[in-house]
């Protein structure tokens, strides 16, 4: 196993669209899952490392309109939050850290403008730049970016990409796979391994999550560093715990706050 995986976070994913956390299926077909303070809440309790916030409709507004919602988590959940959707700039990005976020995700922005991932780095520290993107299987060897939550293709060479994004400065690559996500299907573990091996800095994985096996199966054939999941906690076919679980009957450590 990769040691950089000694102990894998598991960070519950909350997908926001107005007052509701919303999923839906390769980011389609959206369904109201629940308020986000209450879900958040729970999935706290239950034993969450992190908690990632993504404003879905971000690029309607211009802007990421999750300050509120980070505000009030902060005042009772006390484990790291990101937060992505709509980050267009070093000032979008410390408004949400002022309200409490401890990182920020870009991926549209930074597909757009490369340099903003270094501008933020140089400003908030690499450690609160997380470099999200959205992957396409092409063939047996090769994954494209896709911005605007998932629709739109880029051209970009996955794992290209995370490599320069490194470079620039981000301090974390957050890979959601487009097939996958809400199928329930699995991940896609071949590139997840890939940029595993290629990286230096961690690599959070979503998309696809049935049962708490599948994460453990990710973590030891891949030694990725965190996993973040959605459908599976919203419905309800596994909890946190039951996914450190399932970890530790694999012998691997978790964290434990």
């Amino acid at each position: 196993m990769n040691i950089k995986a000694i102990k894998p976070r598991i960070i519950a994913r909350l997908d926001i669209k107005g007052p509701n956390v919303v999923k839906g299926i390769r980011f389609d077909g959206l369904r109201v899952m629940g308020k986000p303070d209450e879900l958040a809440t729970m999935y706290y309790n239950q034993g969450a490392d992190e908690l990632l916030y993504i404003d879905t409709v971000a690029s309607l507004y211009g802007r990421n309109n999750l300050t509120d919602v980070v505000k009030i988590a902060a005042s009772h959940i006390f484990i790291p939050m990101t937060v992505g959707g709509g980050v267009r700039s070093v000032e979008d990005a410390f408004k949400l850290l002022h309200s409490g976020a401890d990182k920020v995700a870009v991926n549209t922005a930074a597909v757009k403008r490369p340099e903003l991932i270094s501008e933020i780095a140089r400003v908030l520290g690499s450690q609160a730049m997380v470099l999200s993107m959205h992957i396409k299987k092409i063939d047996s060897s090769s994954w494209e970016v896709y911005i605007d939550n998932g629709r739109e293709k880029t051209g970009l060479n996955a794992l290209d990409w995370a490599m320069k994004a490194r470079e620039l400065g981000a301090g974390e690559i957050l890979v959601t796979s487009v097939d996958k996500d809400g199928t329930g299907h699995g991940f896609e573990q071949d590139f997840i391994k890939m940029l595993c091996s290629k990286i230096d800095i961690p690599v959070i994985a979503g998309g696809g999550a049935k049962h708490a096996s599948d994460i453990a199966s990710l973590v030891l054939h891949t030694g990725v560093d965190a996993v973040a999941v959605a459908s599976m906690l919203h419905y309800k076919r596994g909890t946190v715990s039951d996914i450190k679980k399932a970890l530790t009957e694999k012998h691997i450590e978790t964290a434990v706050h």
